[in-house]
């Protein structure tokens, strides 16, 4: 591309050259000849005055007069008197020349003569200020082709690098502009892109984080009653734990969908109004293995029968990332009660471990933020699917650890401004 703007550049360039030196050389080539006709023409009408002058007044007129009127190394003059001998003045030149014959009043002629060769001398030195003077030109409007090539080839090299990244798999943004409106419009649309190529790759990573780590806990329950089975011949004893596990597959099969609605849209839900009691007693029913394994206890008190607004599933999920927490952080009995503040439904999970490190506080529910070597998921998976249910997950109290669930009473709907009002029932 540089090549062929420099190209371009210079062929402009020529063009106007060879089209305005063309013609300058020729108006000035005929300048200087019509400049020189009129100086030799101008040179006779002096001379021609100074004979006059001098044959009126009857003075004599000879070479040695005249020598002194006449240039002799430009012109050659012959003055004509009748009666005398022609009178020659300078140098006779040889060649072409150019001539001029002025009479004089008096009868007399005087010619002037001017060697062609000074004419052609002055037009070569005239052609030659041209030709520098289009050399000249011709070199800066080289740098100047090179100058604007480089402006406009690096951003193009710069952008196509940029897009190559993209194709790569490597969506950081440059933000880099080059003072070109075209070529800042084209580093706006890449970044753009750039912006969210990275958000698609952030939420893919995250879905598949997020389903690694809520899959994990299902899929453990799942194969703990599969091993119940194989290592039972009771039939009733099978046909328990296979009902169970059925259940462990349906909610296997909620929790992917759930993950894979709130990674297309968090603020998609299908709240209904459900029980407490149930989403509380079938996670006490799959954690009580699990506890029980490491001689620890898992119970529930509080107000009963309540009635909450939500999803189940997510409800649950909830439920389950706190109950893993306190079983892989925590110590003692985990606790799960439930009260009423106002129009929600609150459930709070307690354990008798050492509680939260106080360098945590509410980072706890960040990503990546965990008090041991854990994945620092799930909190924060939970909290998200809270407030994707309308809820919101909190920690009340860092020592010992207070973790609360609260949740709607009364389902919501959308106000005409947009906002969520509570439904009269």
């Amino acid at each position: 591309m540089r090549r062929r703007l420099i190209q371009s550049t210079l062929a402009v360039v020529l063009v106007v050259i060879a089209v305005f030196g063309v013609s300058l050389v020729i108006v000035e080539t005929k300048t200087i000849s019509n400049s020189a006709q009129e100086r030799v023409e101008s040179e006779a009408v002096r001379l021609a005055s100074i004979v006059d002058s001098r044959l009126f007044v009857a003075q004599q007129v000879d070479a040695e007069v005249l020598r002194k009127q006449v240039t002799q190394d430009r012109y050659y003059a012959v003055i004509r008197i009748p009666g005398e001998e022609p009178i020659e003045v300078g140098s006779k030149p040889s060649g072409d020349v150019i001539s001029a014959t002025e009479p004089g009043e008096e009868g007399e002629t005087v010619t002037v003569q001017e060697p062609r060769s000074s004419v052609t001398r002055e037009v070569g030195r005239t052609l030659l200020i041209i030709g520098l003077v289009a050399l000249l030109a011709v070199v800066a409007a080289v740098l100047l082709a090179v100058r604007q090539a480089n402006r406009l080839a690096s951003p193009l090299t710069d952008l196509a690098e940029t897009a190559e990244r993209l194709g790569s798999g490597d969506p950081r943004p440059r933000h880099k502009r080059y003072g070109v409106p075209e070529l800042d419009r084209v580093a706006d649309v890449l970044d753009g892109s750039a912006e969210r190529i990275a958000r698609m790759l952030t939420a893919e990573r995250r879905l598949a984080a997020d389903a690694s780590h809520q899959l994990r806990t299902p899929l453990t329950a799942l194969s703990m009653r599969l091993e119940e089975i194989t290592l039972t011949d009771d039939p009733d004893t099978v046909k328990e734990e296979a009902t169970i596990a059925l259940t462990q597959v349906e909610r296997l099969t909620d929790v992917v969908e759930r993950l894979l609605t709130n990674s297309r849209d968090p603020r998609t839900g299908s709240a209904v109004t459900f029980d407490l009691d149930e989403v509380i007693q079938q996670q006490l029913a799959e954690w009580r293995p699990a506890y029980r394994s490491a001689g620890r206890a898992i119970v529930s008190s509080g107000k009963r029968h309540l009635e909450a607004v939500g999803t189940p599933g997510a409800v649950a999920q909830v439920l389950a990332a706190l109950i893993e927490n306190s079983l892989m952080h925590g110590g003692g009995t985990v606790a799960l009660r439930t009260r009423v503040t106002g129009n929600q439904a609150v459930i709070e999970v307690t354990d008798e471990g050492p509680g939260v490190p106080a360098d945590l506080g509410a980072r706890i529910f960040e990503r990546a933020i965990s008090g041991r070597n854990s994945t620092g998921i799930g909190l924060a998976v939970a909290r998200d699917l809270a407030e994707a249910d309308g809820g919101r997950l909190e920690m009340l109290q860092t020592k010992p650890p207070v973790f609360a669930l609260f949740l709607s009473r009364t389902p919501v709907r959308k106000s005409q401004g947009g906002e969520n009002e509570p439904m009269i029932r």
